[in-house]
């Protein structure tokens, strides 16, 4: 009666004000400190799944677990193959993740040495974030649904018969029900005897599992049977040193998270199969997997690289635009450097000092230089104008100023060229030249409106004249004398 003692166990500790008094963790002196204790715990549902529990779990029991031996043979390796390539087949985890345990398994499945080595493993096992579909595993444990009071409880273990449970529902739910029944269960139990750092709890395991595993028959008894199994665990373990005081191990899934699981026969708590049955597919769903607290997932290499790409390329325009309008007067009078030349150079007439000198100073006649400084001047008072424009000429006009920009970096191209690109730009549309004076399209459209009523109403007062010297011209003169 193990279970119904541990049932009238979890309807007392519901109640309030209800303190554990029957029994007493074996806790030695110093086992449990303020440093050990969680700082910051994390919010968890325990009706849900957290990817962030499973990826932790997955990365412990692969990179730290199966990766403590020097090397890897035998039933070892293969123990290790075998566990991969289920995780492979049945476990529902994100892209980058997947990526990861295919390309782990296809390397295994091609190394064909007797013996693989803890260094090679390891390398193995790294991730790899550069390629075009990201392989990786996260590397952090963080545990949401598993983590314990202490940073000793739960956790691994936890994380562990959740990925088992996991993959014993998929199994059930992607293959025929008859067919090989014992794939997850044969999986796991090879996996706890050759890598669980607990080897007592290896040996109860393997007890449990030469006892009664071979008898399952289908798919959906070895959910069953890895249930019930767990709840034997939970009951063998309630009130050990193991046992995290605000966790404390339950039969589960307890009334208020299924009560439909839960029957009386004769005065004696009983299990209803069936409904535990359903109860664990729909736990163990992918549809009941969160990613709260979960590492984001890589952005592949090609979709970096083009918004990478896509970056440069707006920052030197919005850079080139702030410093257009920040330094336009200054900009316009600077005549284009020479190909090849970092940046063009303003010529100097005073003979500057050779530590300031980079290169030859070239010599401006002073004609050239008072010519092309009014027309600088010039182009200042044509580029006030032009910010007066409202914003869908600037547009047009942008066209023709970025164009002449462009011609304006190649060699040998003088500042008259702008003033002709301005020029030519305003004769290709007479609006664009009217605008040009300071005038908007609303004040336009104002004197046309202006202008077609002056019209009209000089058009009314011709016909009403007109009518009234006809109608004068129709009277009968006075008679004569």
């Amino acid at each position: 009666h193990i279970e119904a003692r541990s049932f009238y166990t979890y309807y007392l500790r519901t109640l309030t004000g209800i303190t554990r008094g029957s029994y007493k963790l074996n806790i030695t002196a110093g086992a449990s400190n303020d440093t050990d204790r969680v700082s910051h715990p994390l919010r968890a549902d325990r009706s849900k799944l957290y990817m962030a529990d499973l990826e932790s779990a997955l990365h412990y029991s692969l990179r730290v677990e199966a990766a403590r031996p020097s090397s890897l043979s035998g039933a070892q390796l293969a123990a290790l193959k075998c566990y991969v390539g289920t995780l492979v087949k049945f476990f529902p985890g994100r892209p980058c993740v997947q990526t990861y345990l295919q390309s782990l398994d296809a390397w295994l499945r091609n190394w064909t040495e007797p013996e693989l080595p803890r260094a090679v493993l390891k390398e193995a096992m790294k991730n790899n974030r550069d390629a075009s579909h990201p392989s990786v595993l996260p590397t952090n444990l963080t545990w949401v649904g598993c983590q314990g009071s202490e940073r000793h409880f739960r956790g691994y273990p936890c994380g562990l018969w959740t990925i088992f449970h996991l993959l014993t529902v998929q199994a059930a739910q992607k293959g025929p029900d008859k067919e090989l029944p014992l794939e997850v269960l044969s999986t796991m139990r090879c996996y706890v005897k050759h890598f669980f750092g607990c080897q007592e709890c290896a040996e109860h395991f393997e007890a449990m599992a030469a006892k009664s595993m071979d008898r399952v028959a289908s798919r959906e008894e070895a959910v069953l049977w890895l249930w019930s199994h767990h709840n034997e665990v939970n009951a063998r373990l309630a009130g050990g040193d193991t046992e995290d005081p605000k966790f404390p191990k339950l039969q589960w899934p307890p009334p208020d998270l299924c009560p439909q699981c839960h029957k009386e026969e004769r005065g004696v708590h009983a299990w209803e199969q069936p409904a535990v049955l359903t109860f664990l597919k729909a736990h163990f769903s992918p549809a009941n997997i969160y990613m709260d607290h979960a590492e984001p997932e890589p952005v592949p290499a090609a979709r970096e690289g083009m918004g990478a790409r896509l970056g440069t390329e707006r920052l030197p325009e919005e850079r080139g635009r702030g410093e257009e309008e920040e330094k336009e007067p200054e900009g316009e009078a600077r005549a284009p450097g020479r190909p090849g030349s970092p940046e063009p150079r303003r010529p100097s007439i005073v003979r500057l000092n050779p530590k300031f000198r980079e290169g030859a100073e070239d010599i401006v006649d002073l004609d050239s230089f008072s010519e092309q400084h009014f027309k600088s001047q010039a182009l200042q008072a044509a580029a006030g104008r032009r910010r007066r424009i409202s914003k869908r000429d600037t547009v047009a006009l942008g066209r023709d100023a970025a164009a002449g920009r462009e011609r304006r970096r190649g060699p040998g191209v003088l500042l008259r060229e702008e003033e002709e690109d301005v020029g030519e730009g305003l004769r290709r549309s007479p609006w664009l030249r009217v605008l040009g004076l300071g005038f908007s399209r609303l004040d336009i459209s104002l004197c046309v409106a202006l202008y077609f009523l002056s019209s009209m109403c000089l058009l009314g007062m011709y016909t009403f004249f007109r009518l009234r010297t006809r109608a004068r011209k129709g009277r009968p003169g006075f008679p004569m004398a």
